[in-house]
């Protein structure tokens, strides 16, 4: 079979996917048990035996589809992650089968150079000076424009961002931790809420879990900057060294964003890296509307920004930028002489500021994401679904027996039902079982939340008013007859 007959195929099977799932045809969510699921995909026989094409491939496709999650369901509202534009898809086939690692300049050309173009793209929404095109003679000073460049590079999802940019704090404030190992005394300040990624690169960098340190909030978990001082002055009086403060934009589980500007302000009259984890709330700075929640980003050290949440990217896809192009240049040193030599460099090289080598032309799915409907089209789409949040946020607090966390800066809602933490997840089990509605949960302020990412741009409000009336039948059931 060609290559046009299988895609055919796949086309036809993922159009069919979407479709059902637009329609409310099928259900959101099937959790179907992997043993089931394993006799019925057959995997061993395929693998073993091969054959994966024409009709087999529609039949296997049929199978895996249909125990697939359907982000395209409109009630479809639990985690941040995007529904990708069918054309970042198209992207993600390009990438795949031209199979172009592009870290290196020589291996990717298009990619590398398409990943330069998003990235500045981005560093200028931050504020940031983008990154000259190499060999236009810009320099590391800046020349004419004063001051050095940003800089940045994509990987694989906002974990690894965040630990690539908190490896360039590092190498800030310790320069000689590749060589000699993380200094015992290197701290991170973060608020509690901030993403599990910032404790998980703690460890990985040798700082251990331990040295990230809980930062003075406000009663809604925000930074509070009026206290950050004296909090990084104390721990600087017992002997630590404070690596990064690390601020959000927004928080993983409500929505809500940091004083951004005040924190920058403590944090360079302190002279202390800033880290912002804008990994779902900096596509923000997109909408002229919205991108006063970020007002002060400039003035941070790095940010990271997912581009598989609301830029509607294929996963995974996430960007590190620094104000600063020669902090991330700085992050990692290493020594291979099959990639590394002297040799006449027409483009960039990307590996010397990622974990990664092999790596995938992410930008291309990002610049087809973004191509497809332009700047105006991202726009609308993140007020849309901000604008969603707000009215659902309205619905479910005009409903008895039902309390919303906070007012929605973001996508994100919280809510609770009147009963125990034990009712939210009863809740939430429930609905996951019947495949109606799909929804996630969380802490926030020591109580358990249900909680909605309205990503879906087929989401209305009557998924909202649907949704109350399943948990009403749930918390509420008819007596038996």
């Amino acid at each position: 079979m060609s290559l046009r007959t299988d895609a055919a195929i796949a086309v036809d099977a993922l159009e069919a996917f979407a479709g059902e799932a637009l329609d409310r045809h099928a259900p959101v969510i099937r959790q179907t048990p992997m043993a089931d699921l394993h006799r019925r995909l057959d995997p061993g026989r395929l693998i073993a035996a091969g054959g994966l094409t024409g009709d087999a491939l529609r039949a296997f496709l049929a199978a895996y589809l249909d125990s697939a999650t359907r982000l395209h369901h409109p009630a479809c509202m639990a985690h941040q992650v995007a529904v990708p534009h069918p054309l970042g898809a198209v992207a993600a086939l390009v990438d795949a089968f031209t199979n172009n690692p592009m870290a290196i300049y020589e291996m990717g050309p298009s990619a590398a150079t398409i990943e330069h173009a998003v990235l500045s793209w981005m560093l200028g929404k931050v504020g940031w000076r983008p990154e000259p095109l190499p060999g236009t003679g810009a320099g590391d000073g800046g020349g004419a424009h004063g001051g050095p460049h940003g800089g940045g590079v994509l990987t694989h999802g906002g974990s690894l961002a965040n630990l690539t940019a908190l490896a360039a704090a590092r190498a800030r404030m310790a320069p000689r931790a590749w060589e000699e190992g993380t200094p015992g005394n290197l701290v991170i300040v973060a608020p509690a809420g901030c993403h599990y990624s910032i404790s998980r690169a703690a460890g990985i960098l040798g700082l251990g879990c331990g040295a990230v340190r809980e930062a003075p909030t406000d009663p809604d978990g925000r930074l509070d900057p009026g206290r950050l001082a004296t909090f990084i002055t104390g721990l600087r009086r017992e002997g630590a060294q404070v690596m990064a403060v690390v601020a959000n934009a927004c928080s993983t589980a409500v929505g809500l964003y940091d004083p951004l500007r005040a924190v920058a302000g403590v944090c360079r009259d302190l002279g202390v890296w800033l880290h912002v984890d804008g990994a779902h709330g900096a596509s923000a700075l997109v909408s002229p509307r919205h991108r006063t929640l970020l007002d002060g980003v400039d003035l941070a050290d790095s940010l990271v920004w997912d581009a598989h949440k609301m830029l509607r990217t294929p996963a995974l896809c996430a960007a590190v930028l620094v104000r600063d192009h020669r902090d991330l240049d700085g992050a990692f040193r290493e020594e291979a002489s099959y990639l590394f030599h002297d040799k006449d460099e027409p483009g960039m090289d990307f590996i010397h500021r990622t974990v990664e080598c092999t790596k995938a032309a992410l930008g291309l799915r990002l610049f087809f994401s973004l191509a497809a409907e332009g700047e105006r089209g991202v726009a609308a789409h993140v007020e849309r679904q901000t604008a969603l949040a707000a009215a659902a946020a309205e619905r479910l607090r005009a409903q008895s027996g039902f309390t919303v966390a906070v007012e929605p800066q973001s996508n994100i809602v919280c809510f609770r039902v009147d009963g125990d933490d034990a009712l939210q997840l009863r809740v939430r089990r429930i609905l996951t079982e019947e495949g109606r509605h799909y929804v996630s949960s969380t802490e926030f302020r020591n109580r358990r939340w249900l909680r909605l990412a309205l990503m879906n741009p087929a989401t209305e409000i009557a998924d909202i008013e649907a949704l109350i009336a399943a948990i009403e039948r749930i918390r509420s059931p008819a007596p038996p007859a």
